[in-house]
């Protein structure tokens, strides 16, 4: 668990011919769910992916290629990656840090 990262994760096609992209973002989930070692959430705006950061990276990219196999002719991802070392902390932990500071 030491050499875990959280990361955000947000893929999002061009070009596709529709504002939809749920289709798209199904796909790039079905990568994920076919990892070993890594946890993630789908969030209405993104993913937030909990693993080594080498297995999360190569996972990115894998996930950015998915839209343009399924035709997309431009892609834009956003990561942003939360790599804490000083103590161990997990996706979990950093929302119930906040929730205990809210009362």
């Amino acid at each position: 668990m030491k050499d875990q990262v959280i990361v955000e994760v947000s893929i999002v096609p061009l070009g596709t011919g529709s504002p939809s992209v749920s289709r798209y973002v199904a796909a790039c989930l079905g990568v994920l769910q076919k990892a070993e070692g890594v946890k993630y959430t789908l969030t209405p705006m993104g993913t937030i992916i909990q693993g080594p950061l080498a297995t999360v990276m190569d996972l990115i990219q894998q996930m950015h290629e998915v839209p343009f196999e399924m035709g997309a002719l431009r892609v834009s991802t956003f990561i942003k990656i939360d790599d804490r070392r000083d103590k161990l902390q997990n996706m979990e932990d950093k929302v119930q840090s906040v929730k205990r500071r809210t009362g």
